[in-house]
């Protein structure tokens, strides 16, 4: 039997066998108490990766934005942001419910940048009135796009002539980079602090390490701890994301590839499709015709999330042939 086809997201991916050998061979320690060895080596090679002082692990990538955000803000103090953001959109609010940080959110422009001149404007003056305008936070990927380096220079640019903080969500930085052909610490260059994910496109069952300059790592460690994500001997977890830098950034080329070859069977088959930039898919479905499409989609071994705009993620664990046979049964698909 063909194995399922799972395009949902690229967090389904499981661990494979090499990764899971060297997560068996960790050497671990107590990482609360600072002990964990494979913990510090992953921090430490993701620092440096990014050319910034420090590293910490987290579990989630929700939980190291939130941490980065509430070590960049007070109480009272307010994040710009794009309406697109995951940041703003999916983490729950927990940026104002547990940081009680305010966001200033803006409409991310179609190619997921926001317009600068609308963040310059957003940025609050010195008036008791007003929340204290204190981070620029950017998100690289966003919906699958990449975002340039002339533009995140400008970006950080703008952010230190006003006196904000800049902090980048990198959940699939390593995607970005790899589209650009660019090393990550020169893609995020001038950033204070960014989260990267290790558990999407890089294959590991869970973990983000966030970077930055050494006295905001230091608090989100203290920050880390009141939201619970402090954990033991996490090496084991670590041990997978040291083995995903080392055999799984470069082969995020061939899920982009896969994406186009997608997208191009999706159209030849009468699809109206997004051209890809990265790993991610978009398909207009009309509304009636969901429902059906997912449950025959299901049928023929394909896993998706339809919607009016279904979003489909290649990833490690989807070959060209799973490619193949996802366009396969979205031709067979016949409501009527």
């Amino acid at each position: 039997m063909a194995p399922v086809v799972d395009l949902r997201s690229d967090t389904v991916t499981r661990p494979s066998p090499a990764m899971r050998e060297a997560m068996a061979r960790a050497e671990v320690g107590d990482d609360v108490f600072g002990d964990d060895p494979t913990a510090k080596a992953l921090e430490a090679r993701t620092a440096e990766l990014f050319g910034l002082e420090a590293g910490l692990f987290f579990p989630t990538g929700t939980q190291s934005n939130l941490a980065a955000l509430m070590a960049h803000c007070g109480r009272g103090e307010e994040v710009i942001v794009g309406q697109d953001a995951h940041t703003y959109r999916y983490e729950g609010g927990g940026a104002a419910v547990l940081g009680s940080i305010q966001p200033q959110p803006i409409q991310n422009l179609p190619d997921g940048t926001l317009d600068l001149a609308m963040v310059e404007a957003a940025i609050k003056p010195d008036d008791s009135h007003f929340a204290i305008t204190r981070l620029l936070a950017l998100e690289n990927t966003i919906g699958g796009k990449v975002i340039g380096r002339d533009y995140l220079a400008k970006a950080v640019t703008l952010a230190w002539k006003k006196g904000l903080s800049t902090h980048l969500d990198g959940a699939r930085i390593f995607n970005a980079a790899v589209k650009l052909g660019m090393p990550v610490g020169a893609l995020c260059a001038g950033f204070d602090t960014v989260s990267a994910c290790l558990s999407k496109g890089l294959g590991t069952p869970a973990g983000t390490v966030l970077v930055g300059h050494r006295g905001l790592v230091d608090k989100a460690r203290r920050i880390r701890k009141m939201l619970g994500g402090g954990m033991r001997q996490v090496g084991i977890l670590a041990a997978a994301g040291l083995y995903a830098l080392d055999h799984h950034v470069e082969r995020l080329a061939e899920d982009h590839a896969n994406a186009e070859r997608l997208a191009r069977g999706l159209a030849a088959a009468g699809c109206e499709v997004e051209t890809p930039q990265t790993n991610m898919v978009f398909v207009k479905v009309a509304k009636e015709r969901c429902a059906g499409l997912q449950e025959h989609l299901a049928a023929q071994g394909v896993i998706a999330i339809v919607s009016p705009r279904t979003r489909l993620v290649t990833h490690l664990d989807v070959d060209a042939a799973g490619v193949d046979r996802a366009v396969e049964a979205f031709a067979a698909f016949d409501p009527d």
